[in-house]
């Protein structure tokens, strides 16, 4: 049985448009094609891009997280006696 669908799928823009170093939009997870023909997508179409959204800034937070504490759990350098 298929879901009706009622409502159109808002676009996933924030209003943050600056793309990242792999290409995808900081804001939304957005490849530029992605944001490109958002208007011409089918609604399955607009799902998939909204699920790959999702799953992108998962993928980011998490190594965001992992390096952050990697950072923490750093040992600082042991301070160099003066030599004077």
């Amino acid at each position: 049985m298929q879901q009706l669908e009622f409502f159109d799928i808002p676009s996933p823009c924030i209003g943050v448009c600056e793309a990242n170093n792999r290409g995808y939009c900081k804001g939304c997870f957005r490849s530029r094609d992605e944001r490109l023909y958002w208007l011409k997508f089918s609604e399955t179409e607009k799902r998939q891009v909204v699920r790959l959204c999702q799953q992108r800034k998962a993928r980011i937070l998490k190594a965001k997280e992992a390096a952050l504490h990697a950072a923490k759990s750093e040992p600082d350098e042991p301070e160099q006696s003066s030599m004077f």
